[in-house]
């Protein structure tokens, strides 16, 4: 029961029979729990140092426990703020990638033939891309993020992905889950699909990101403003790294023309990433702009899972999502992992 707040199963049956004796000393409760003393007194460090156990006001010698409303809420708290530093260290990590892989690149040696080339202004980009497409031979590799997409945007990318199309290149697409709700997008995005291309969606992207062949990559200069220009990288290490990341994405995204997926607790990837993301303590108007919703549309959702959850405020469903442990802390250890590696 208390697994969600990372208490050891012989400390959680030591703080609940505490609960209910908490007069009780090591001999009764090494009797009490079949345990030895050095068991129990590792289990009493534990509760210890989670702040679950005191010193006794009437007998500074004794512990007694704390109680569940105070001490609990204490120890979810510090786990949201330890939540909130990782994610928040895992966002700044992948914005950054870009800026890492050119730094990893620049310091390889010349013979590896590592490049980096920076275009400047919408218009050098297309022109760059539409090179990249003649020259494309087996696979190009795209993420999406950014929401609806710009008419003018979609039009210009139609000819180009007809080419690759036409020549039997293998096209797979990552869009936000928000593009489902946008008539013009998804009809591209089907379009594609149609053609023979794959298209997935999922709730987050880290940047707006295109790999041909598994050999180039363009990238924004700036993450969060992809019409400032772009820069083209070359070489086996850096696109590798990009490689990975989109691997790692496409795996856990889900096709479109299919409902989204549902983990085992019935929730959708954008209802996962929705709620780590109230639980980390971020705003709505910060989670919006990363689904690219409104911020209407993230209060609606929140509603939704109180009511799924049964809680009255959005602290009381993260305590409530901790203990069921719909927090999805593997999914954000094994993004971790992956930008370790690049």
């Amino acid at each position: 029961m208390l697994e969600a707040f990372g208490v050891s199963a012989a400390a959680e049956t030591l703080y609940l029979h505490l609960l209910r004796d908490p007069a009780h000393g090591m001999d009764e409760l090494t009797q009490s729990l079949g345990r030895s003393r050095d068991e129990v007194r590792a289990a009493l460090d534990e509760l210890s140092r989670l702040a679950l156990l005191r010193a006794s006001r009437e007998n500074p010698l004794a512990m007694r426990p704390v109680a569940p409303d105070v001490g609990l809420e204490a120890l979810l708290a510090r786990k949201q703020a330890d939540l909130v530093d990782r994610q928040h260290q895992l966002d700044q990590g992948r914005a950054s990638l870009a800026l890492l892989v050119a730094e990893y690149a620049e310091s390889r040696p010349l013979g590896e033939h590592n490049t980096i080339e920076e275009i400047v202004g919408l218009d050098a980009v297309r022109t760059r891309l539409e090179a990249l497409t003649h020259r494309t031979r087996s696979e190009v590799l795209s993420l999406a993020p950014g929401g609806v997409q710009n008419a003018d945007t979609l039009e210009a990318s139609r000819p180009l992905d007809q080419q690759l199309l036409d020549r039997g290149v293998t096209m797979r697409t990552v869009y936000l889950d928000s593009v489902r709700n946008n008539a013009p997008s998804t009809a591209y995005a089907t379009w594609l699909r149609n053609l023979g291309g794959e298209v997935r969606t999922a709730p987050t992207l880290p940047l707006r990101m295109i790999i041909v062949d598994r050999a180039t990559a363009m990238i924004p200069i700036s993450p969060g403003e992809s019409s400032a220009g772009a820069a083209v990288l070359t070489g086996h290490g850096p696109v590798s790294a990009m490689c990975a990341l989109f691997d790692q994405i496409w795996r856990s995204a889900s096709p479109l023309g299919l409902s989204s997926r549902r983990d085992d607790q019935g929730l959708t990837p954008q209802e996962g990433e929705l709620l780590r993301m109230l639980a980390n303590g971020d705003t709505d108007e910060y989670i919006a702009r990363r689904m690219a919703v409104s911020t209407r549309t993230v209060g609606r959702l929140a509603s939704d899972l109180m009511a799924r959850l049964g809680t009255r405020s959005r602290f009381q469903m993260g305590v409530r999502a901790a203990e069921l442990g719909w927090l999805g802390l593997e999914r954000v250890a094994e993004e971790e992992a992956v930008l370790a590696q690049v």
